[in-house]
């Protein structure tokens, strides 16, 4: 963990974070908008300076927690939003992380990690195994051509290739190329909803 930990920071430190845009994206805030039950449990793992976290805060959503392996975007996020609660902020694995989650939001996680077939596997397992019975994984999922060169984040992939590792553990409700995208992300990325089996 400490290497994985390691590189993260550093990006944060550098300002390499490409990734990050600053606010949360449209298609999260659209799904977020149209949540009914603010007393849910979610969970955002790789949050990074968690926008997602912050508007779910601000729209007085009660249960949600944010994980990521590196502490540097997390201070960042406590300093930004000092009124969210500090023990919802967690440093560590996901891999390794207990929990009982109605939803799990993806933002640019699943693309972070090398994608070995052992690597999404092991996310879609633990997906499954954080959600409580019919909850749901949702968010975003970049739609371009996975390549061999393991240092060229973000990594992608196709429909048919995310859903392999997906339709063990999941019903799929919707899985399509996202309409709503923000301008720079226009065409690569695919919006998906998927319910615990």
């Amino acid at each position: 963990m400490d290497n994985i930990e390691n590189y993260w920071t550093q990006r944060y430190r550098n300002k390499s974070t490409g990734w990050d845009v600053g606010y949360p994206t449209t298609p999260i805030k659209n799904y977020i908008d149209q949540l009914g039950d603010k007393t849910i449990a979610i969970l955002i793992p790789g949050a990074g300076n968690a926008y997602e976290a912050e508007y779910l805060f601000k729209n007085k959503f009660s249960k949600c927690k944010v994980i990521d392996i590196s502490n540097a975007p997390l201070e960042a996020f406590k300093k930004r939003v000092p009124l969210f609660p500090q023990k919802k902020v967690i440093q560590g694995d996901f891999f390794e992380h207990q929990g009982a989650y109605d939803l799990i939001l993806e933002q640019t996680f699943f693309c972070s990690f090398p994608p070995t077939a052992d690597n999404r596997n092991a996310y879609a397992k633990k997906a499954f195994e954080l959600l409580k019975p019919g909850g749901k994984l949702v968010g975003l999922w970049f739609d371009v051509p996975l390549t061999t060169d393991m240092l060229k984040r973000p990594f992608g992939g196709t429909i048919d290739e995310y859903k392999s590792y997906f339709d063990p553990y999941f019903e799929t409700i919707i899985f399509e190329k996202c309409y709503n995208s923000i301008p720079p992300r226009q065409g690569t990325e695919l919006f998906g909803i998927f319910v615990k089996k």
